[in-house]
């Protein structure tokens, strides 16, 4: 029987966790994904299809009851498993509370059930919502709609799991993560998704706004070193945030991938700039972003055959799509009045 640590990753098949597999895979950890595939990708995992240190349970973590064997034996848990997307979120509230809360308490409980060594939650920086920058740990909640409501309230379990139960947890707040495997869900969202499905179509870039908006990239090999350091860390109860602290604006991220634009209009409960204060992590934890933006874009740029498949978006799908979040995060001081 092999010694080497256990570590089970749930979302393992999706962006930043399959990810999070690579990092452990290397560092001589035996890995179990728990994944239900409805945003992950097995073609995710494909490169580590013969590695008998991996693991798979393609399952809802809803289904997961304290004793589930995935966590036998397990020093870490980092969980990543959950639903994104603001405009679905908005459309379907009670499918984003039951996964990303409900289904969080299933993974504490079996992590409490193993006596696990650590569980890092992977927390979302839109839990700050119109935030003054740069941002810290401290900063006044005030999420914009009901995905980043919904994994504020996981992160609120994760925190009262380790108080009550004394689970040892630590949650990450991820700013604006990008790298190789960022989704290509059919839902409208993620900037490089959408960006580099353009690019293989040759239409031009829809940029929201004038482009001026900056957002706080943090390449997501960063993103899984950050969250194995909050796992071997001896700290415990901690938020802290993981963004590159250098926000990029989306102007620069079309003059890397070179190409025409088009415009569309400002969308309400977007803050004008993301930009993660990390003093806290580099002070704690040592860790420090090591991939500059413009090495990041190149990566991806490399691999940009795996957004073949993508949704293509254009003005009017995107109108469509954004159709709902126009409606409920406009004006909101209107329709209080009166």
């Amino acid at each position: 029987m092999s010694d080497k640590p256990i570590a089970v990753v749930t979302g393992g098949a999706g962006f930043i966790g399959s990810h999070m597999v690579d990092l452990l895979l290397d560092r001589g950890y035996r890995v179990r994904v728990i994944d239900d595939l409805s945003g992950g990708r097995e073609a995710n995992l494909a490169h580590h299809s013969q590695n008998p240190d991996l693991t798979y349970c393609w399952s809802d973590i809803r289904s997961l009851n304290a004793g589930d064997p995935s966590f036998a034996e397990c020093r870490y848990v980092f969980h990543f498993a959950g639903i994104g997307d603001i405009v679905p979120s908005i459309e379907r509230p009670i499918d984003y509370m039951d996964i990303n809360v409900q289904g969080t308490v299933r993974v504490l409980e079996c992590a409490r059930a193993a006596n696990v060594r650590k569980l890092v939650y992977a927390a979302s920086s839109s839990c700050y919502g119109l935030a003054a920058t740069p941002t810290g740990e401290d900063h006044p909640i005030a999420p914009q709609y009901p995905y980043a409501l919904s994994k504020y309230v996981g992160e609120q379990a994760v925190f009262h799991w380790g108080e009550v139960y004394r689970l040892p947890v630590n949650s990450i707040c991820i700013f604006n993560a990008y790298g190789p495997r960022v989704r290509t869900t059919g839902a409208y969202g993620a900037v490089f998704g959408v960006f580099f499905r353009q690019k293989l179509a040759g239409k031009p870039f829809t940029v929201v706004g004038d482009g001026s908006q900056r957002r706080d990239f943090i390449y997501v090999t960063d993103v899984a070193n950050a969250f194995l350091a909050a796992a071997e860390t001896d700290g415990v109860g901690e938020r802290f945030n993981v963004g590159a602290g250098a926000p990029q604006t989306v102007n620069r991220l079309v003059e890397l991938l070179g190409g025409d634009v088009v415009y569309l209009p400002k969308r309400p409960g977007e803050p004008d700039c993301t930009f993660a204060d990390i003093g806290k992590i580099t002070k704690s934890l040592g860790w420090r972003p090591e991939v500059p933006f413009e090495q990041g874009v190149q990566h991806m740029i490399q691999q940009i055959d795996h957004w073949k498949d993508a949704p293509l978006w254009d003005q009017a799908s995107i109108a469509r799509a954004t159709k709902t979040w126009f409606e409920y995060l406009g004006d909101r001081s209107a329709k209080g009045a009166g």
